[in-house]
């Protein structure tokens, strides 16, 4: 998972990609970059670390160009990063800058023939096997000059070759003219929207909430089966690449957007707060009771807020949050979302005491940081403590761009389905556990979806050697 901004403007946009950039800083904490293209040149500045970190405000000034593309990248492969892993990429042979958010399946066989066309991937980011792709299709069409037609013919190309899930941003030069580039993989599992500005600059990004930041005003989501060719003052021009059959990623709406984002199926916390409500009526058809609810700042918050209106509760805020703290969900190993745990959250003594308390979060992944929050709340002595998961159990690996490990690892996954909830809440400490069903969250986000991690129900197969490669990869 990471997030992504693109511009093609009538000025330079390096100012204006740092700023949205940092709208979406939630998707990635462990690199950014920022490239340009001006004129047959590409800028490009990049490093480990937050966007304040990698990308100085003084580096802007060598960032000139009217079109470029802005990154924070949160790894799901691969041992320690480094900077040359930070996206955006450049290939000089065509000139194309690029940058994606998702996860590709089947990077060992793309290296192999890559390799073979002599063409060599020397990061561990997945994003370089795409711009390889696309380079050598292109190319393959014609040395340079390229026109739409290329463009449409190499995206097929690369949505055949290039397995797994991506919403592809890049800045390439299209049938003589400097063009912003935006696609998905034909099942449409990672997000991405576009919006125009007063001036008829275009902005594609991962999250609506980037383009509010800069003054752009969202159009739609990127189309599914389509690309689309941006260009400055004009019109876009939106070509087909193949049947859209659209599986968006259900737990983009349950944890990693931005509250106030916009998606296919409306803004996200709608969404959540209409999960909230829903986990209620299954929470109360259990025949529990509780005094209060609270929710585990910030993602669940919505849903926490419906459910106490639904079974008509007080709603307290009962942890305050560090804001100087990143997610520690996506930090890289356990030590460290231990350590950064008791930082990020401190616990209000009197909301708790002698109360029945509600416990609201998004998921449980490995069970570790849940489990130090209810031993914290333990010490303050309350009378119970259930937990409230507006999210199915997470019981199968995510192999599409969020770092869900294996089976192993993954603490629902160590029990049968009707055993997980009694099981996991006697390990955690709990008094009771409720996920939200798979049945209630389809209900509530209605219409197709990918819901793999749930329900192990893969979009894009992902075959055993696949499957091999990608776990070991994220061990490291």
């Amino acid at each position: 998972m990471c997030g992504f901004v693109g511009i093609v403007a009538g000025t330079p946009v390096a100012a204006s990609l740092l700023v949205a950039l940092q709208a979406i800083q939630h998707r990635g904490q462990d690199a950014a970059g920022l490239g340009t293209r001006e004129g047959e040149r590409f800028h490009l500045v990049k490093d480990l670390g937050m966007v304040a970190q990698a990308i100085p405000v003084q580096a802007l000034d060598r960032l000139a160009g009217t079109a470029g593309i802005s990154h924070v990248r949160y790894p799901t492969a691969g041992g320690a990063s480094t900077a040359e892993d930070a996206q955006p990429f450049i290939t000089r042979r065509p000139g194309i800058l690029l940058a994606h958010n998702g996860n590709v399946t089947n990077v060992p066989e793309l290296r192999r023939s890559l390799a073979q066309a002599g063409l060599h991937i020397l990061s561990q980011c997945d994003a370089e096997p795409i711009l390889l792709v696309l380079a050598e299709e292109l190319t393959r069409q014609r040395p340079s000059g390229h026109t739409a037609q290329d463009v449409v013919q190499a995206v097929r190309a690369v949505c055949e070759r290039v397995r797994g899930a991506y919403s592809v941003v890049a800045v390439l030069e299209v049938d003589g003219r400097e063009t912003l580039l935006a696609f998905r993989d034909l099942h449409a599992i990672r997000p991405g929207v576009y919006g125009r500005n007063s001036s008829g600059d275009w902005m594609v990004a991962s999250e609506s909430v980037a383009l509010d930041v800069a003054g752009f005003r969202r159009v739609d989501d990127l189309p599914v089966g389509d690309l689309l060719l941006l260009r400055a003052g004009e019109e876009p021009v939106q070509l087909e690449i193949g049947p859209g059959d659209p599986r968006h990623c259900v737990f983009e709406r349950i944890y990693f957007a931005r509250p106030d984002s916009i998606m296919e199926d409306g803004r996200v916390n709608r969404t959540r707060w209409r999960m909230g409500r829903q986990l209620a009526r299954e929470w109360q058809a259990k025949g529990l009771q509780a005094d209060v609810v609270v929710a585990v700042p910030d993602t669940s918050r919505p849903a926490a807020m419906a459910m106490a209106e639904e079974l008509d509760l007080r709603h307290r805020e009962g942890f305050i949050k560090n804001r100087y703290t990143g997610r520690t969900f996506i930090m890289p190993d356990a030590a460290t979302r231990n350590a950064a745990l008791r930082l990020k959250l401190n616990p209000i003594s009197e909301i708790f005491e002698g109360q029945r308390v509600i416990l609201v979060d998004d998921s449980i992944v490995r069970g570790t940081t849940m489990r130090r929050i209810v031993a914290m709340v333990r010490e303050l002595g309350p009378r119970e403590i259930h937990l409230a998961i507006f999210a199915p159990a997470v019981r199968h690996p995510c192999f599409y761009g969020i770092d869900m490990p294996s089976e192993s690892e993954l603490a629902a996954a160590a029990w049968p389905t009707e055993q997980v909830e009694q099981r996991l809440a006697a390990q955690l400490g709990a008094d009771s556990l409720t996920y939200l069903s798979v049945q209630g969250m389809r209900e509530v986000v209605g219409g197709p979806m990918c819901d793999a991690c749930f329900s192990g129900e893969y979009v894009v197969p992902v075959n055993d050697a696949e499957r091999a490669s990608i776990l070991l990869d994220r061990r490291g």
